[in-house]
């Protein structure tokens, strides 16, 4: 059960709130300073390195498979260990375990050490299972989220399946590496361990590549061409989670395999966990069905003569470029954060929960904002760059802009949303959240079906991505208004004031990037060059003038940022 709103707190209501900076030098558990700006920022780096890697391997796959059926049959596949992972076990890992770590040691620091070994012992047994039991099930999986597959590309998506799903065992060994390296105050090599998968990706798609000549379809790829892409993606996120061991062994973890476990520890987290697993359910529902609608949409295109750009990939790369800001700044906000929170809860600390979730959505929006107009004002150039190459056109790239910006709209009420989501799993409430997840489930589900009822095929995946971001605006009112009565406030007064300073300042960047847009297109045309020219310049002085305005307006989070950048530069202490 969460713990009593009204319960203590360590803080007097009439005290000001914590400032940014306040809350970001708070020292990390371990005692070895720090806090949630230094942790965030290291967390940052190795994301923004692994996004960044990240889509430079999408550009890849992309420039090798194009935006067809093949591609669509790739995606499909690749996304289902995801989703079978993060449907049984994903959302137990990362919203229960951390919770009941922190507090196991908090009881008893050796205690908490054997409670760690035993979790990760129930972990690796039961991905194992699950890892086995979803190869069988491969192909009902392709009859599920892609019912409109047939013959040769029915038959691929479900090899490549196959070879995919065993990577649920090492997400989800990986998974539980990294909140065993959290709880114990080292955050950086999670969020560094995916490039060595990209790498491997990148390599992959490169090597796909010089084997091809002309497009490949399911109908003619070769024996050599799908066992590279399937082993060597799979290959990839194996990399990517033998790669912790050295840090969970610097950390002093060593795993000694046990199933001693004391009377209640099975059954605290599966109380926890039963709610978790309603939420994930429900968030995999509306994923499963959004996929079926952008493959049949995909497939509609097809017999319509319009072209294989219209379905789930252009869906797909959209999605991981709308992910990218949340990825580097809310995640490494979010993973600092929870730890910290959930202490503060177990103390009945609402007020330091409170400040805690402020300063950090504070924090997180000063990139998440811009980098939301950027997407919008932006998104052919953005796309062009990175996509418009190899067996993928310009006319493909459009597409994937076009999702792209409804997306962007979803990217701060996501991010909140997703913040607010460990508000409630630090206070150990599971039960709220999956209540919420059904009205956000149902908006998106009502949504992406009445999309593909009503809009011609060339714009279903856009629309479903429009219904995506209304579906983030339900879940982050929900939540707030919650979170509000439980947390006795939620600093909305000092999260309104910073946000309506950063929406002033956002307006030059918006300005000068539009400028930037129209005067390119203008005077050279549309294409790589002109886009990449608009998206250098748009983007950097627009940014530039984002940051001086932000400075003018003294928008606190962004001095704190800047300074601690400054900080770092040579010749500065």
């Amino acid at each position: 059960m969460p713990p009593d709103p009204a319960g203590p707190t360590s803080t007097d209501p009439g005290q000001a709130a914590p400032t940014a900076e306040a809350v970001a030098e708070e020292e990390q558990p371990s005692g070895k300073g720090g806090g949630l700006l230094k942790s965030s920022a290291i967390m940052a780096l190795g994301t923004l390195a692994s996004r960044i890697t990240g889509f430079l391997r999408t550009a890849v796959i992309v420039a090798a498979l194009g935006t067809g059926v093949l591609a669509n049959a790739y995606n499909t596949a690749n996304t289902i260990p995801n989703q079978v992972y993060d449907l049984l076990l994903g959302g137990i890992l990362t919203s229960v375990i951390v919770p009941l770590l922190v507090r196991a040691k908090e009881r008893d620091r050796a205690y908490g050490e054997q409670y760690e070994q035993r979790m990760f012992t129930l972990a690796v047994i039961g991905l194992a299972v699950l890892t086995v039991v979803s190869v069988l099930m491969a192909p009902l999986f392709i009859d599920i989220l892609a019912g409109s597959y047939t013959g040769d590309q029915r038959r691929v998506a479900v090899l490549f399946t196959q070879f995919f799903l065993p990577q649920i065992f090492f997400y989800g060994v990986g998974a539980f590496a990294g909140a065993i390296l959290n709880t114990r105050g080292s955050f950086g090599a999670p969020m560094w361990a995916p490039v060595l998968n990209n790498i491997v990706v990148i390599a992959v798609g490169g090597a796909f590549l010089m084997l091809s000549s002309g497009r490949v379809d399911p109908s003619n790829i070769s024996d050599t061409q799908f066992m590279l892409l399937a082993i060597g993606t799979t290959g990839g996120i194996v990399l990517q989670t033998v790669a912790l061991w050295p840090s969970l062994r610097k950390v002093g973890f060593r795993w000694r395999p046990r199933l001693d476990f004391k009377r209640g520890e099975i059954g605290q987290v599966g109380r926890m966990a039963g709610w978790t697993l309603m939420y994930v359910v429900a968030t995999q529902v509306a994923l499963a069905v959004v996929t079926a609608l952008a493959n049949r949409a995909g497939d509609r295109g097809v017999a319509e003569g319009l072209g294989e750009g219209y379905g789930y990939t252009p869906y797909f790369n959209a999605y991981q470029l709308f992910q990218l800001p949340y990825a580097i700044v809310g995640v490494s906000v979010i993973t600092a954060l929870l730890p910290r929170m959930s202490r503060f809860a177990a103390e009945g600390k609402h007020a330091d929960v409170r400040a805690a979730f402020a300063g950090g959505l504070r924090l997180s929006s000063v990139i998440i904002l811009p980098a939301a107009a950027l997407m919008l004002v932006l998104g052919p150039e953005i796309t062009t760059v990175l996509f418009a190459h190899g067996n993928t056109s310009d006319s493909d790239a459009l597409v994937i802009a076009r999702v792209m910006q409804m997306f962007a709209i979803a990217l701060v009420p996501f991010s909140v949303y997703q913040l607010m989501m460990r508000v409630f799993y630090a206070m150990q409430d599971t039960r709220t959240p999956a209540f919420i997840s059904v009205a956000v489930v149902t908006t998106n589900i009502g949504m992406a079906l009445t999309m593909y009822n009503v809009l011609p095929t060339d714009k279903i995946v856009m629309g479903i991505a429009g219904g995506y971001a209304l579906a983030q605006v339900i879940g982050t009112l929900i939540s707030w208004m919650i979170l509000r009565r439980r947390l006795g406030g939620m600093d909305g007064r000092r999260i309104a004031g910073a946000y309506l300073k950063l929406i002033v300042a956002l307006w030059p960047l918006i300005g000068f990037a539009y400028a930037a847009h129209a005067i390119t297109e203008a005077a050279l045309g549309t294409g790589l060059t002109p886009g990449l020219i608009a998206l250098v310049v748009g983007s950097a002085g627009g940014g530039l003038l984002y940051l001086v305005f932000a400075r003018l307006l003294r928008v606190d989070e962004v001095q704190t940022m800047t300074g601690m950048l400054t900080s770092r530069l040579p010749g500065r202490r």
